[in-house]
């Protein structure tokens, strides 16, 4: 098997002809166990969820609430590796034939060596990696590996980002762009950021690269008003909390399930 940046392509694509933006998930590996990590994923994909991205567990993750952080702490200390990342993407796309990506920063990739990952995400049928904290100026061996084994590499843009800035990260990606919405770090909001429509705007003026959002979304109310003008919707700390919050895997599950179901909903665009 290798990477299949083709399917996450044409989800992406059939999110748009379906006058829809497309539900992107994120849920730690390893949480609240391995395999449980694996069912949430897949309970994700088989219930609204177009796309997932899987979480590799960090120990100073400098981008993430405390909701993410928590859950990561849990992963950690139940012993998570990064085989496990890998095999998660692979069971959780087995099982649904969607598009699953991993969400990493870039020092686990780096120690545990480049052209390994790439080639064992590709070949665990992984559709790509995004990448939050790493340069694209310090990004050539990565998307070389990247490439080689049919995987997209997806940047984060941020409301800070100039002009000058977006068109130089989005001309180094592929699959998508991420846009974070606002400024700080993950978790669910009461609203999401103003600045996140114009992030959007600018850039899609450098690129012709899908742009979802993340950073803040938790209802079908606040999918509906990113879906209005991007490509994607992102959430993951309001599944994250269904996990944390629930009294078993079980009802964990059913929550998780429940809440895909109102965000596809809400992503439809009028």
């Amino acid at each position: 098997m290798s990477g299949t940046i083709d399917l996450l392509d044409a989800a992406l694509a059939r999110a748009e002809s379906e006058n829809r933006a497309a539900l992107v998930g994120y849920l730690p590996a390893g949480f609240p166990t391995v395999e449980g990590g694996i069912a949430a994923c897949t309970a994700l994909l088989e219930s609204g969820c177009d796309i997932v991205e899987v979480g590799l567990p960090h120990s100073d993750p400098v981008l993430d609430g405390p909701v993410i952080q928590t859950a990561d702490d849990i992963a950690l200390r139940g012993g998570v590796r990064i085989a496990d990342v890998i095999r998660t993407v692979r069971e959780a796309h087995a099982a649904t034939g969607k598009p699953v990506l991993v969400m990493t920063y870039w020092n686990p990739i780096d120690r545990y060596g480049v052209e390994r990952f790439a080639a064992e995400l590709g070949e665990a049928g992984g559709a790509g990696c995004i990448l939050p904290d790493l340069p694209v100026e310090e990004s050539d061996a990565w998307r070389k590996a990247a490439e080689a084994n049919g995987l997209a590499t997806v940047f984060v843009v941020a409301p800070s980002s100039r002009d000058e800035r977006l068109a130089k990260i989005t001309a180094a990606g592929s699959g998508f762009v991420y846009a974070a919405s606002l400024m700080g770090v993950t978790g669910t909001r009461e609203s999401v950021g103003r600045e996140a429509e114009s992030l959007v705007a600018r850039t899609r003026a450098t690129t012709s690269l899908p742009v979802c959002v993340g950073l803040g979304v938790s209802n079908a109310r606040q999918a509906s008003e990113v879906a209005a003008f991007a490509d994607g919707v992102i959430v993951g700390s309001a599944f994250v909390k269904r996990l944390l919050d629930a009294a078993d895997l079980e009802s964990g599950l059913a929550d998780i399930r429940s809440l895909a179901g109102e965000l596809a909903a809400g992503v439809h665009r009028v």
